[in-house]
C-alpha cells in the first residue's frame, strides 16, 4: 500500500498561515501538520523526526515547507533542514515566509515580461527602486532584481540606518548588490523616482506610497508594480487587475505601463501551488527558496 502524502509546516510565529495551509491542500498534500513557535536550534531535530519514521518509499511522499515572517530567519532554517538530511533519508523543503518568495518571484516577473512586451528590453543593466524594501517581501523582491541585473535601491520609510543594515546582509548572504536608502517624505520618494526605470511597491497593505504628483516626476519610468491589494493602493493610477496598462500619471515618462497586485497574485497563487506539488515530484530532493520560485514564475508567466 502506497504511504499517505504528508507535509510538515514549521514556523517560528504563534500560528501557520491559513492561507499556507490551504495552498497545501490544494497542491495534493493528503496529510498536513503544523507546527508552531519553531525556534532555529529546534528544526534539526524536527526534521530527522520527520525523515527516519517513514523509510526510503516513504520520504518521497513526504515534504518540509517554512513559513513566518522574518526572510533571514527562514533562510536560515531552510540551511538546517538541508543539513539535517542523511541520504536516502532525504526530503524536499520550500521557505516562503509571509509569502515573500513567491510573491517576489512572481512581481520581478511579471515586471520583466512587461518590459521585454512593452519597451523591448530585460531586466539587466535597469535602475529599480524598492519601496518597503526593507520588509520580507521588498527585500526579496530587491535580491531577485539585483542577481538578474537591476541596480537596486532598497527604501525604508524612515530609517536609512535599517536599509543599509539589510542591504549589507543580503548582499553577503546572497551575493546581490543593494543599495540601502531611506524616504520619509514625498520630496524623498520623487527624489528617488526621478531616475528610475522599474518601481517595486512592496509596502504596508492600505497604504499609498506613490501618488500622481511623485510620479510626475519620474523622466525615464518604464513599469511600476504594486502589491498592495487593500486601499488605498499604493501607486495611485494602478488598480487591482492592470497587467500593463498605461500609468497615466507618469506623464514625463512616455510609455510607463503599471502592474497591479491581483495581476501579480495570480502568479504567486499558481506559483506556490506549482512548488508545493513539486515536493513531491522532483527527482531528487530540492531545496526551494526565491532563487528557484523566480525561474519557475519566468516560466509562468
Amino acid at each position: 500500500m502506497e504511504k499517505r502524502t504528508v507535509l510538515h509546516m514549521f514556523d517560528p510565529m504563534p500560528h501557520v498561515s491559513p492561507f499556507d495551509i490551504n495552498m497545501a491542500v490544494d497542491s495534493g498534500f493528503e496529510s498536513i501538520f503544523t507546527y508552531n513557535n519553531v525556534a532555529l536550534e529546534q528544526v534539526n531535530g524536527l526534521v530527522q523526526d520527520a525523515i527516519f519514521s517513514r523509510g526510503p518509499a516513504g520520504v518521497k511522499r513526504t515534504g518540509l515547507f517554512i513559513g513566518g515572517r522574518d526572510l533571514g530567519l527562514a533562510l536560515n532554517m531552510l540551511d538546517i533542514a538541508k543539513n539535517a538530511m542523511v541520504p536516502p533519508f532525504e526530503v524536499s523543503v520550500l521557505a516562503d515566509p509571509s509569502g515573500a518568495c513567491t510573491t517576489a518571484a512572481a512581481l520581478v516577473a511579471c515586471v520583466e515580461k512587461q518590459l521585454r512586451i512593452k519597451h523591448g528590453v530585460g531586466l539587466e543593466g535597469l535602475c529599480g527602486v524598492v519601496y518597503g524594501g526593507t520588509g520580507p517581501v521588498g527585500i526579496a523582491t530587491a535580491v531577485i532584481a539585483s542577481l538578474a541585473g537591476v541596480d537596486v535601491k532598497i527604501v525604508d520609510p524612515f530609517n536609512i540606518n535599517t536599509a543599509l543594515e539589510k542591504a549589507d546582509e543580503y548582499n553577503a548572504r546572497c551575493g546581490a548588490k543593494l543599495k540601502g536608502t531611506y524616504a520619509s517624505s514625498d520630496a524623498d520618494k520623487a527624489r528617488l523616482i526621478a531616475h528610475a526605470d522599474i518601481v517595486f511597491c512592496t509596502a504596508k497593505a492600505g497604504v499609498q506610497v506613490l501618488n500622481a504628483d511623485i510620479l510626475g516626476d519620474a523622466k525615464q519610468l518604464k513599469v511600476a508594480g504594486d502589491i498592495n491589494a487593500v486601499p488605498p493602493l499604493g501607486i495611485e493610477g494602478v488598480k487591482r487587475m492592470h497587467n500593463g496598462e498605461p500609468l497615466v500619471h507618469a506623464v514625463n515618462s512616455p510609455g510607463a505601463v503599471g502592474i497591479g497586485s491581483l495581476a501579480v497574485g495570480d502568479v504567486k497563487y499558481k506559483l506556490q501551488h506549482a512548488l508545493l506539488a513539486y515536493l513531491l515530484t522532483a527527482a531528487k530532493p530540492v531545496f526551494l527558496d526565491f532563487r528557484e520560485a523566480f525561474e519557475r514564475a519566468r516560466e509562468l508567466v
